[in-house]
């Protein structure tokens, strides 16, 4: 991993730079939000209390259309590091949640990166980049949302992408929320988060680039939907919660979240595909 190593030394001084992106929570784009899962856009009032985990689809960066790269992301070193590979993909994620955002009251997000890692994974050379966003309204910290992102080498030209091993998912739930992954629901979601990544809506450079057999699903919606299940069957005010992603989902395909019963204020849930292949896994704590 020499070259890993050189390349951390511009990357080591990018742990710990925070970058502060506003936003006003405006009472239009939270009705949006609220339309897109299908939550009655006139229920929601300025001043109200959101869902705990819509933070988690405002603070869109606002990149200006020149420097976005080629993939759609803004050209490594404006927004994130510079990190010398091309492929992007979420994976792991930790969330402490104190309170709720109020729909029309100016909130900040506190973007800090907490960490670059080199590893020599399975399927090649890896970067694993570690980010902290904090979320601020009034003063009050909302919550603390840590996530990994992996970078990957360009997939060679003609070549498939390094296949995901298929785990099958359990199939001992007590009770599951299917939701279809429509191509209308992607797009509202990526238009929401301002995610203008092409894998989420561009099949011919997302077949022809990045090696994937269909458009893939944006892992922030799978994540976004788990909950959404997780709050039909929890019990309690949602604290926090620790995720992964395994397999990616494909537009047009079905998400079923599966879960076990609350116990001790801890709820543990995992989402299938179509096939009953895992593709994600969260454990979700609740105040008693």
């Amino acid at each position: 991993m020499g070259w890993m190593d050189d390349a951390m030394v511009e990357l080591r001084p990018w742990i710990g730079r925070v970058r502060i992106t506003e936003d006003d929570i405006g009472l239009m784009a939270v009705r949006r939000v609220a339309a897109t899962f299908d939550v009655d856009p006139a229920s929601i009032k300025v001043g109200q209390e959101l869902p705990p985990h819509w933070f988690t689809v405002f603070f869109g960066e606002t990149i200006v259309q020149s420097e976005l790269g080629p993939d759609g992301h803004p050209n490594k070193g404006i927004v994130l590091p510079p990190i010398p590979m091309p492929r992007r993909m979420g994976a792991g994620r930790r969330v402490q949640i104190m309170g709720r955002l109020r729909a029309g009251v100016p909130a900040v997000k506190k973007a800090e990166v907490a960490d670059i890692v080199p590893k020599a994974g399975r399927s090649g050379d890896i970067f694993v980049l570690t980010m902290r966003h904090t979320i601020e309204q009034q003063g009050k910290t909302i919550a603390i949302d840590t996530f990994d992102a992996i970078y990957r080498p360009a997939v060679p030209p003609g070549q498939k992408t390094t296949a995901t091993v298929a785990t099958p998912a359990r199939t001992d739930q007590k009770w599951s929320e299917v939701t279809k992954l429509a191509n209308t629901l992607n797009f509202r979601y990526g238009a929401l988060t301002w995610n203008a990544h092409r894998i989420h809506y561009d099949g011919d450079y997302t077949r022809s680039e990045e090696g994937y057999p269909a458009i893939v699903s944006n892992g922030g919606l799978s994540m976004h939907l788990m909950i959404n299940a997780a709050l039909k069957h929890g019990r309690g005010e949602l604290t926090g919660l620790t995720a992964r992603l395994v397999h990616p989902l494909w537009v047009g395909e079905l998400i079923d979240v599966r879960g076990e019963e609350q116990k001790d204020g801890k709820l543990k849930i995992w989402a299938a595909n179509k096939d009953g292949v895992l593709c994600g896994e969260m454990d979700l704590e609740f105040s008693k």
